[in-house]
């Protein structure tokens, strides 16, 4: 988790990605939105193309994808499409609607609505550090 931190420290806006196999990074990814102006590159979905850039997607089903904060909806349904088997994550979508605005959709809910996947969901890991960088914003 501390990872995401990192990246999210680095992001346009504090949120940022690692996803991982067997305590191996296998590719990072944070905010871009303003930098690529590109509203879609959320960290989650940075980590995610640049790991298909270079490997076939096939290969993130079974990850685990660590997260700086909750992911949204358009996230969590990539996670999902990904076949990712576990998603960690820092501060909650609850939290964050205290610091920017957010889509009130958690992510539980949305996997929940795609029967086809199993992925297991932790929150609330490292949530006060990932908190702290909308301070330095």
């Amino acid at each position: 988790m501390r990872l995401a931190i990192a990246e999210a420290a680095k992001a346009d806006l504090p949120f940022g990605a690692v996803i991982v196999r067997d305590g191996k990074v296998l590719s990072t990814g944070r905010n871009l939105g303003k930098t690529n102006n590109d509203p879609t590159a959320h960290g989650e979905m940075v980590a995610i193309h640049k790991f298909v850039a270079e490997r076939p997607a096939a290969e993130l089903e079974g990850a685990t994808i660590y997260t700086s904060g909750e992911p949204c909806p358009m996230c969590m349904s990539a996670i999902l499409w990904c076949r990712l088997g576990r998603v960690v994550y820092a501060a909650s979508i609850d939290e964050l609607a205290t610091r920017l605005g957010q889509i009130m959709l958690p992510s539980r809910e949305v996997a929940d609505a795609a029967p086809f996947a199993n992925i297991a969901i932790t929150g609330g890991v490292l949530s006060a550090e990932a908190l702290a960088l909308f301070r330095r914003n």
